[in-house]
């Protein structure tokens, strides 16, 4: 990985949009070899993909986050490799991720309701053998997610008055 790999990283992480050309532009290279290294991160595995972020508040589509801390006995010779893979094959599972801290595994889930997700938690991940506890906090309101503002501060747009 060079320095140029990781400018383009950066810049793709925030905009996966961005058109290859202007990429090319702002990197003072050729466009051919943004498309070759784009191609070789892909292939490597350090590109896993690319994501639409959505404001599902702004949908009127019902939607329910929750961040699921997960406490679990780490299988032998297998670590928390075999339970995170166990529960990050279920489709309501969004994001498993190993932590240090007061639980192992911190789980993603979403759903329609509140009761779609409590019921994913009690029936199924709970259920799991190796899973010794867990706590639900859902999702109120986001206000920035991956390094994206979601709601704009409002524009004070009271007139100003001068003696």
């Amino acid at each position: 990985m060079d320095a140029t790999d990781e400018r383009i990283l950066s810049v793709i992480e925030k905009n996966s949009r961005i058109n290859t050309k202007e990429l090319a532009v702002m990197l003072g290279t050729e466009e051919i070899d943004v498309l070759n290294k784009l191609q070789r991160m892909e292939d490597d595995g350090v590109i896993c993909g690319y994501h639409t972020m959505i404001d599902w508040d702004k949908t009127g589509v019902d939607k329910v986050t929750a961040l699921i801390e997960v406490h679990v006995t780490p299988q032998r010779g297998q670590g928390f490799d075999k339970i995170a893979e166990r529960i990050y094959k279920y489709p309501e599972v969004e994001s498993v991720y190993l932590i240090s801290g007061g639980c192992d595994l911190l789980v993603t889930l979403a759903g329609r309701t509140f009761k779609e997700v409590a019921t994913f938690v009690t029936s199924k991940l709970s259920t799991l053998d190796t899973v010794t506890g867990t706590q639900t906090s859902y999702v109120l309101k986001k206000y920035k997610d991956h390094g994206t503002i979601l709601e704009k501060p409002e524009e004070d747009k009271r007139e100003m008055i001068t003696p």
